[in-house]
C-alpha cells in the first residue's frame, strides 16, 4: 500500500479527537502528495468524500473491546475502536474547497499528521442504506 498524502487537523493528542466524524465540525486539510495532484481532477464538484487512512498512533490490537459508548465487551469487528488488526480508518467528511493539491474539509476527526491511504467520492445512491438497516448494539447508544 502507498501513502497518498497527509491529513492535517487541529487534534494533536489521542484524547482530543471526536468519538465519531458526525460529532465534528472541525476544519482540516488533506494534503495530497504533489505527484498525485492531477488525480484530484474534478473533485471540487463533490460535496462529501470518504477518507481512508492509517491509525498511525494506534498501538497494539484487541479482539474484544469495551467501546466508548457501551459498558459491555464486543468483538472488534462490531465496533469502531481504533486499535485493530489492520489499523485502517474511514471518515466521511464535507469537502469545502480545493487549493491545488490540498483539500479543505469539514468534519475531520483524526490526529494531525494522519497518513492518507485513499480518497473516494461519497455517492448517496451507492453509500446510503435505507432499507433493512440495523446498527446492532450501537442503535441505542449512537444518540449519546
Amino acid at each position: 500500500m502507498s501513502i497518498l498524502g497527509v491529513i492535517h487537523s487541529p487534534f494533536t493528542g489521542k484524547g482530543q479527537t471526536p468519538i465519531q466524524v458526525t460529532r465534528s465540525q472541525a476544519i482540516g486539510q488533506v494534503e495530497v502528495f504533489p505527484k498525485y495532484a492531477n488525480d484530484l481532477r474534478d473533485i471540487e464538484h463533490l460535496f462529501h468524500i470518504h477518507l481512508l487512512y492509517v491509525f498511525h498512533k494506534s498501538s497494539g490490537c484487541a479482539l474484544h473491546v469495551k467501546p466508548f459508548l457501551d459498558d459491555h465487551v464486543h468483538g472488534i469487528f462490531v465496533t469502531r475502536y481504533p486499535h485493530r488488526l489492520n489499523p485502517v480508518g474511514l471518515s466521511t467528511v464535507r469537502l469545502l474547497s480545493r487549493q491545488n493539491n490540498v483539500l479543505i474539509i469539514e468534519g475531520v476527526d483524526v490526529l494531525d499528521g494522519t497518513p492518507l491511504l485513499n480518497i473516494k467520492p461519497y455517492v448517496p445512491d451507492f453509500d446510503r442504506r435505507t432499507e433493512n438497516v440495523s446498527a446492532g448494539w450501537c442503535e441505542t447508544r449512537s444518540k449519546k
